[in-house]
């Protein structure tokens, strides 16, 4: 087990009242994460999506998670103005069951990374009517050795196979 030490944590806040689905926020982000960068706009490779019942203008953005390895067993329903939605529509995580925030190229999943290298996510800093803000919060985090990291990728590896990894891995590093 790796040390306990305090880290600052950003997330996103969304609030669904003041979103009117512009889209912006899809926009920003496959442009961000296109290769090169802001050289096309793809929203496959965005990692945010919007969720809409445009007939009642509701409109709910969910941004990309941490991949899950199998399906949960959660099917809950959610009741929004009259429309039953099931629990996978708001679902952050990328998982077997669904396409959701998984690059289109190769198929690994997609998780926001908070623009990093940016001062705010774009998703934030574009989004016109406030809906989207970022928060930072302290919290304990366990520090990752880089034996973590070997164990990480060698299931990467087992899962998608070398080369789809190496060509996923020499496309990233060619966007810095």
């Amino acid at each position: 087990m790796g040390e306990k030490k305090k880290k600052i944590v950003k997330t996103i806040k969304i609030d669904i009242d003041k979103c009117n689905g512009c889209r912006a926020c899809e926009m920003i982000c496959s442009a961000f994460h296109a290769s090169p960068k802001y050289s096309s706009n793809n929203p496959a490779r965005s990692r945010i999506r919007m969720i809409r019942e445009p007939i009642r203008d509701i409109y709910v953005p969910v941004y990309a998670g941490e991949n899950a390895k199998a399906e949960c067993m959660g099917r809950d329903k959610y009741v929004i103005g009259e429309k039953e939605y099931d629990e996978c529509v708001f679902c952050r995580a990328s998982c077997p069951s669904r396409d959701l925030f998984k690059e289109p190229d190769s198929g690994l999943p997609l998780k926001c990374d908070m623009c990093e290298g940016e001062e705010e996510p774009l998703c934030v800093k574009w989004c016109i009517t406030d809906a989207l803000t970022c928060e930072e919060r302290e919290e304990e985090v366990e520090e990752v050795k880089m034996g973590d990291v070997g164990t990480g990728l060698k299931s990467l590896i087992d899962k998608y196979g070398f080369e789809k990894i190496a060509d996923t891995i020499s496309r990233m590093s060619k966007k810095g």
